[in-house]
């Protein structure tokens, strides 16, 4: 985040570049620097939710999975049961 400091030093630095007080250079570097900012945390907030997703997916397949087995198990009971009762 910007801060009165980080404001002067970049006015400062545009200004000795320049050799004059040039302030719309000096704030045109400011904004593209903002935007330079907002540009990474975006960036960073993607990666994040890719890597959430990315961990997300695996857990899903594991859940669907094993409910496919817990209900493979109970239909296999079921039928043990209803051919027991069948026999007598």
């Amino acid at each position: 985040m910007f801060t009165k400091i980080t404001f002067l030093k970049t006015l400062n630095k545009t200004a000795m570049s320049n050799g004059t007080n040039d302030v719309s250079g000096a704030i045109s570097n400011l904004f593209e620097t903002v935007g330079k900012l907002a540009q990474s945390q975006v960036d960073l907030l993607n990666s994040g939710i890719k890597t959430a997703a990315s961990l997300i997916e695996p857990l899903g397949k594991t859940a669907t999975d094993l409910a496919g087995s817990l209900l493979n198990a109970l239909t296999q009971a079921l039928q043990s049961v209803s051919s027991a009762i069948t026999k007598k």
